[in-house]
Parts: C-alpha cells; structure tokens; sequence
C-alpha cells in the first residue's frame, strides 16, 4: 500500500534502523582499520569513513525521530555534519581536550578538510538511497 503522506513513510522501523546503525559503525571504523589499507584501494580507505559517517548521522535521525520525511532527515544530517565540520576550524583548549579522546574525536573530528564536506553530500545521499530504498519501504509495506 502506497504511503498516504507526500512527505514521507508514517514510520521506520527501528528493527531496521539499529542493525543498519550497527553495520554501519563496523563498517566506518573497519575502513580505516590496517587490514583494509592493506587489501583496499587508497581512495576507499581515506574518504570511505566519512562519507559512512554522514550516513550513519542520517540513519541516527531517522532512529530518533522515524517519522520524519526523507528531505527534513537529509536536511537534519547535512547540517549536522557541516556544523561539526565547521566546528574543526576552531581549536579552543577545551575542545583539543575533548578531541584528544579517541571516542570523541569519531564524533568530532580533529581538523577541517573541505573533502570531507564532498564525503558528507555523498554519505547523506546515501542515506536517502538506503532510507527510500529499504527503510521508507518496508515502512509502506507494512500493515
């Protein structure tokens, strides 16, 4: 049954949204881990962390808010990725402090690089296709 709302699914699953919040995190942090600068190409190694994170920024809006439409989930997750890119620009002591745990620096980032606003688009559109291909979906096909 087609979704009745032009603004997106009536709701995701969040059966759907944690495993591919999971999978995606092993992935993010398996493409920056020494197997796969060993067995992957250096392209994908050095840009495929980011762009997973802004995917994963998107599939974490969706899991808090699963009823929200697939532009204000996308408009959500770009602008939370440029803001803590923007953020990088700025090196207060405090905030060195907090990006010198590794954990936080996963969220945070250490230093502003424009490319990684180029993985951002790339990962939030991927988010978009993953959401209307599966999520949204599953969510209409639903009873």
């Amino acid at each position: 049954m087609p979704d009745p709302s032009p603004h997106g699914p009536s709701s995701r699953s969040r059966v759907l949204l944690v495993p591919c919040l999971l999978l995606l995190v092993m992935l993010g942090l398996g493409s920056r881990s020494a197997v796969a600068r060993q067995v992957l190409p250096g392209f994908v190694t050095e840009y495929a962390g980011d762009t997973l994170w802004a995917t994963l920024v998107y599939v974490g809006i969706l899991l808090l808010w699963p009823r929200l439409s697939v532009g204000r989930a996308a408009a959500g997750a770009l602008g939370f990725s440029l803001v803590i890119e923007l953020s990088q620009l700025f090196h207060p002591p405090w905030l060195d402090a907090l990006r010198a745990n590794p954990f936080v620096a996963l969220v945070l980032g250490r230093g502003f690089l424009v490319s990684d606003l180029f993985c951002y688009a790339v990962g939030v559109a991927l988010g978009v296709g993953l959401d209307v291909g599966l999520l949204s979906r599953t969510a209409r096909e639903r009873p």
